[in-house]
């Protein structure tokens, strides 16, 4: 591993030299985001440069995210620390000014119009606009906003839990089951000496994942971007069936099967007759139960549940139906935008009701929590 020098400094600034080594490591081919370089630099003002495994894994854990880059890493490292020394890195006459800066069209306006500071005297680390908004609040957002947020949404990975199936499939793995069968006929080859065995194992399958929104008008500020995220899952993976509920249940699942966003929002609208209208939750569960779920197609599923518990029925019958549903799904997930709001607690009667019942209870309020709802559906988290 590389080392730094020993003499390195006590006194130092953190967040030039996280700058200097970002530059160094974009120069090698590596993507390094601004907000890598600004948790890199919060990492060195934590760990300091006397210990140099301190520094290098500090740089491994937030400036790095492939382990195929992990060899270039090392090659930059080696050469922007490993002979960097005292009176290398210590700072002497005015100290830069550091600036972190949003990348939007105020301030590219003012690139480009110039600036009397000199070049070399201001060194700016700009922020993207992009991961401001990924943080922002579905119901915060413009037009324009939840425009952008959509096109980010196509980005995101779709993969899914598996299951094992009853298909057998070949291998050639000595640590699988003996095919005995295929042994048997690769042996006739050789007038009957099993000199070649042949090995089996059960196929994966993916599991079906079911999406049930709430286009309620409690929900009127998230349904629509949530919406978009069921359409992205849709399109992304096969086996997925989407449903909105409010006072009643309708399948959407052939809407959203067009790649176009735009389009698939087009087909939805006319069909789902009670948007941004009451609430039935129970009742509504229970059709989709007797329907859908029960009957088949939620049995070994994961179910994801995107509402804010709001209903105007008796909770107690939502509380059955869940219960009825964690019973046939291997995953039941309940995603609720209000989770996100500081002092949130589960007070109303159709959510206290239902969160018994629900393996996973997660936000939804806004892209950052859609990354990890989709990593949960991954399996990886």
């Amino acid at each position: 591993m590389p080392e730094v020098a020993s003499d390195a400094p006590t006194s130092w600034d953190g967040t030039r030299l996280s700058v200097g080594f970002s530059r160094v490591l974009r120069a090698a081919g590596l993507k390094v985001p601004a907000s890598a370089t600004i948790r890199y630099a919060e990492a060195l003002a934590i760990v300091g440069l006397d210990d140099a495994d301190r520094v290098y894994w500090a740089g491994r854990a937030t400036l790095v995210h492939r382990p195929e880059d992990f060899g270039v890493y090392d090659r930059a490292f080696a050469s922007y620390w490993r002979h960097r020394h005292h009176d290398a890195i210590r700072i002497d006459g005015p100290q830069e000014s550091i600036t972190l800066l949003l990348d939007d069209d105020d301030t590219a306006g003012a690139d480009e119009a110039g600036d009397s500071t000199e070049p070399g005297d201001v060194e700016a680390v700009r922020f993207s606009r992009v991961e401001i908004l990924a943080e922002k609040d579905f119901g915060e957002c413009t037009d324009d906003e939840l425009a952008e947020l959509t096109r980010m949404m196509t980005h995101l990975r779709f993969t899914t839990h598996r299951r094992e199936s009853r298909r057998q499939i070949a291998t050639k793995s000595t640590t699988d089951r003996h095919d005995l069968q295929r042994t048997v006929r690769l042996a006739l080859r050789h007038h009957g000496e099993p000199i070649e065995w042949a090995y089996t194992r059960n196929a994966w399958r993916p599991r079906r994942l079911i999406l049930v929104l709430d286009v309620s008008g409690s929900m009127e500020s998230y349904a629509r971007a949530l919406l978009r995220f069921a359409h992205a899952a849709a399109v992304a993976r096969n086996r997925v069936e989407v449903f909105t509920l409010g006072t009643r249940l309708t399948r959407v699942t052939r809407q959203l099967g067009t790649r176009d966003p735009d389009a698939a929002m087009r087909a939805v609208t006319p069909e789902v007759v009670d948007w941004s209208g009451g609430t039935r939750l129970g009742e509504v569960m229970r059709d989709f139960n007797d329907r859908w779920g029960i009957r088949g197609m939620a049995r070994g599923s994961v179910v994801v549940v995107l509402s804010d518990g709001w209903d105007r029925g008796e909770a107690e019958v939502l509380g059955e139906q869940m219960a009825r549903l964690r019973r046939v799904t291997h995953e039941l997930i309940w995603v609720n935008p209000l989770k996100a709001s500081p002092g949130y607690a589960p007070l109303a009667a159709g959510m206290a009701a239902a969160l018994p019942h629900v393996d996973r209870f997660v936000a939804g309020n806004s892209y950052r929590s859609l990354e990890d709802l989709a990593d949960i559906l991954a399996g990886t988290a």
